[in-house]
């Protein structure tokens, strides 16, 4: 199923009056699969995402690691706190979820849902030397010293560098690619790694040159 395709299913979804509260948007959050619990005791691992749509029922959202249909998802964004449920579709980028919650839960959040809708939210300003921005399409893939080639989401991108969310977690100095761009880590987040490219980017060329080296689009 496309990601297009289930944000339409999801808008479409639920018929009483506290379901049809939804919301379609792009915002950045972190999720985790719990049952993926590792067996030696270590923290379970977070990864960023970006919501897609929500509802009080159902949440489509693009990330690195999709679980499997059934799988327990623990996902937060700070517009609606933590949300908890199981993944009832598997999507190319991502999942959609269903919501595990109480009525008296369900009506909070279609109340954030229903504010979110209806305010603008100001932006602070950014001070970074180079600007930060949230690429069209997230899904790209890290190339590491040894040529090996993993899937991967960009969280943000500048012409200087870029936060990326993994199924791996590299040492600082630790040099790859990011698509067809050449870096170094120099950072690590909650949710991931911040690379430092060797050089400044074009930002106009930036979209295309953080795809999979692979795609030949």
């Amino acid at each position: 199923m496309s990601l297009m395709s289930a944000v339409e299913d999801e808008s479409q979804s639920g018929t009483s009056r506290i379901h049809d509260v939804r919301f379609i948007g792009a915002l950045a959050g972190r999720y985790a699969l719990p049952d993926r619990r590792p067996g030696d005791g270590s923290k379970i691992p977070v990864y960023a995402c970006r919501l897609c749509s929500i509802s009080t029922r159902l949440l489509v959202a693009v990330g690195p690691v999709v679980g499997k249909e059934g799988e327990t998802v623990s996902s937060h964004f700070n517009e609606f706190g933590m949300l908890r449920g199981r993944i009832a579709r598997r999507l190319a980028s991502g999942f959609v979820a269903e919501l595990q919650m109480n009525d008296i839960e369900r009506e909070k959040l279609a109340a954030k849902i229903d504010w979110q809708k209806r305010h603008v939210h100001a932006q602070l300003p950014d001070k970074r030397e180079h600007k930060r921005f949230l690429p069209r399409d997230p899904r790209s893939s890290i190339v590491l010293a040894d040529g090996q080639s993993l899937p991967c989401f960009v969280i943000d991108v500048s012409r200087s560098g870029a936060a990326v969310s993994a199924h791996h977690w590299p040492a600082i100095g630790t040099p790859m690619a990011l698509g067809r761009v050449i870096g170094r880590v120099v950072r690590h987040l909650e949710v991931g790694f911040a690379l430092q490219f060797l050089q400044p980017q074009e930002v106009e060329e930036l979209e295309y040159l953080i795809k999979p080296a692979a795609d030949p689009t």
